[in-house]
């Protein structure tokens, strides 16, 4: 049984989503179609597209905005200096692991 379709809205200009498993493009497929641990408290919502999923128009590819814009999401790190908080996000969100949304275009 073929699993349900879902519709994932991503900007024109992203680029294409690379294999699983490959370096990440910034193409927002996994953060459009749900949210890590991190992006579920951020977002307060455990389905659907990430609240913290931002478009950066001079990159042409999505960022997590938790990660670009620390002390916006998350006020708590607001006194950390910005190269710790990013770098505590980065791990949170395992950001440089690779791509992880197992999803196809159709």
């Amino acid at each position: 049984m073929k699993p349900p379709r879902r519709v994932i809205l991503v900007h024109p200009d992203a680029p294409a989503k690379p294999p699983l498993g490959s370096t990440c493009n910034g193409c927002g497929w996994c953060c459009a179609a749900e949210p890590c641990p991190l992006g579920v408290v951020v977002s307060r919502r455990v389905s659907g597209r990430c609240a913290a999923l931002e478009w950066d128009a001079n990159e042409r590819r999505y960022g997590c905005g938790v990660l670009m814009t620390p002390g916006r999401w998350l006020r708590v790190l607001g006194w950390l200096p910005k190269r710790w908080s990013q770098a505590l996000v980065a791990r949170w969100i395992a950001a440089g692991r690779g791509c992880d949304a197992d999803l196809e275009s159709g």
